[in-house]
């Protein structure tokens, strides 16, 4: 440590982030390379479904980038009573049965009750709890138990050191394969803000962290669907890989406008193959650059 003005400082060490293994193959931080959570919001067909994890598969293919695909066969979580959710359980996951049939791809969906995740990890790599549920410790054991990696969004009134003790529920039951998604924070009523600090707070916490691009966009409530504004998809994205995520979550539908679900947010292939280009630049500098010591 150097005493003289203005020089690099050693900064204390932080906990180490050990690598979660999301799918066969396919690893989350300790300096493994970024992978890319992808798919359309919800099943809304096999067809359309197939269509973009067919897509996305291709697209993983030219970027070289670890894909999981997603796409939920239930959103519990909706607006409005007469907002589209999805063709349910049995459904659902004979489509995912499909797309991996027929892409191979790693597969994610959200589970919402303890007693769908055995069916789900018989059929997933990864199982993904919603953020307004992160904290249901029943839910979060069961998804442990099955032995799959898990996946917890971050709710949006859960402050970042707070998501350790979920970790450490899922650890409870020997699975220590839990990632984190951060997808901002309530700001006042129907707003989100993404506060770039988390990802080294939740580093800290010793955990691996995945930003949702798309539903950090969300201006949720106000009305009988979500709101959103797609246009800070690329600097959010941007920024969240500089400030030190270990992987992205971005919804991709081949034609948001007329998606059942969330169609303010996603992002259509073309535009986010761009933004997943851009961000795996970001962060092959970021893994070529020597850490800069706090002064």
């Amino acid at each position: 440590m150097s005493g003289a003005l203005g020089a690099d400082v050693e900064s204390p060490p932080r906990p180490a982030v050990r690598a979660v293994e999301l799918a066969p193959g396919i690893r989350l931080g300790g300096g493994a390379p970024l992978p890319l959570i992808a798919g359309p919001c919800v099943i809304e067909s096999e067809e359309r479904t197939l269509e973009a994890a067919r897509r996305l598969a291709a697209m993983a293919r030219r970027l070289d980038v670890p894909l999981i695909f997603k796409a939920s066969f239930d959103k519990a979580n909706r607006s409005s009573i007469g907002s589209f959710r999805g063709p349910g359980l049995e459904e659902g996951l004979r489509v995912l049965r499909a797309v991996k049939q027929a892409t191979g791809l790693a597969l994610t969906t959200d589970v919402h009750e303890p007693q769908q995740c055995a069916p789900v990890a018989e059929v997933c790599d990864l199982l993904q709890i919603p953020a307004f549920l992160c904290r249901q410790t029943d839910l979060v054991v069961a998804a442990a138990e099955t032995g799959r990696a898990v996946n917890v969004k971050k709710g949006q009134f859960v402050a970042p050191e707070d998501m350790a003790r979920v970790a450490e529920k899922a650890a409870s039951r020997g699975n220590r394969n839990v990632a984190v998604t951060e997808r901002g924070y309530a700001f006042g009523y129907h707003n989100l803000v993404v506060d770039m600090r988390a990802f080294a707070m939740l580093h800290d916490a010793g955990l691996a962290v995945i930003f949702d691009v798309t539903h950090s966009l969300q201006l949720p409530g106000g009305g009988a669907t979500t709101g959103g504004d797609r246009r800070f998809a690329e600097p959010l994205a941007r920024a969240a890989v500089a400030a030190g995520a270990d992987g992205l979550f971005v919804e991709v539908h081949p034609d948001p406008a007329n998606a059942l679900s969330d169609p303010a947010t996603q992002l259509d292939p073309v535009r986010a193959e761009a933004l997943v280009a851009s961000a795996l630049e970001i962060h092959r500098l970021l893994a070529a650059t020597p850490r800069v010591l706090a002064g």
